[in-house]
Formats: structure tokens, sequence, C-alpha cells
């Protein structure tokens, strides 16, 4: 059985450089840049881990292992709050490498696994009495 067709209407190559201009962006993040910096030794292996899960994501290769919401959980320093600044960051690289349609298409993605993300580490996260660490 062949896999299935793309998400949308975007190349591996493409993939790379976007995934490629935005760790450049977050390196200098005064925000986030910190938060990787303190999990992130080797930047290109990184890269290549993280493309491969959206090339898994949008393309269907099978290109990605791991588990995103462990990884989050596990870090220790990422807070629900930091959702909305990444995705803002992501999407700035979205609309500056991709034509419109594709940049729209992947940001909603984007946004919906980022939504889970969050959802996830704010269960994770809550102070005494249930209530939960939004910042």
């Amino acid at each position: 059985m062949p896999p299935p067709p793309p998400r949308f209407a975007v190349t591996p190559e493409e993939i790379d450089r976007v995934v490629a201009d935005f760790y450049a962006a977050i390196r200098v993040h005064p925000g986030l840049g910190p938060v990787f910096a303190a999990h992130v030794t080797d930047w290109p292996a990184h890269e290549a881990k993280i493309a491969g899960f959206w090339r898994n994501a949008i393309l269907f290769e099978r290109s990605y292992d791991g588990n995103p919401l462990q990884v989050h959980r596990d870090a220790g320093n990422v807070r629900p709050g930091m959702f909305d600044v990444w995705l803002g960051l992501f999407d700035s690289v979205l609309r500056r490498d991709l034509p419109p349609e594709t940049a729209g298409a992947w940001s909603a993605l984007a946004h919906r696994i980022g939504r889970s993300l969050r959802y996830g580490v704010v269960e994770q996260a809550v102070s005494p009495g249930g209530v939960p660490k939004l910042g």
C-alpha cells in the first residue's frame, strides 16, 4: 500500500530550511534560547531529529522516533506560557520561508500540536491544590 499523500505541499528540503532557520532564531531569543541551550548540546543532531518529526507529521515518513510530550515534561524548565512565544516565532519563520498557503497549513498543524503539548505540560505543572502553573 502506498504512503498517504502529504498533509500539504512542502518538500523535505523546505522542512529542513524552516527547522534550521527556526533554531537559528531560537538560539538568539532572550527567553527561549536559554531553555533550549540547557538541553541541546548538538544543534545539528537536534535539528535533524526535529526535521524528522515534521517530515513524519507532514509527509508521513517514518523518520522520527521519540516522545515530544515526555521530553517537554522531563526538561524541568519548560513552562506552559512558553508555547505561545515558541509558536509566534515559528509562525514568523514559516511566513518568511514559505508561500502563504503552505505557511498557513503548517502553522495550523503546529498550533494543534502546540496545544496538545501545552496541555500535557499544564497537567504535569500544578501547584498544591491542583492549580495549573501557567507561567
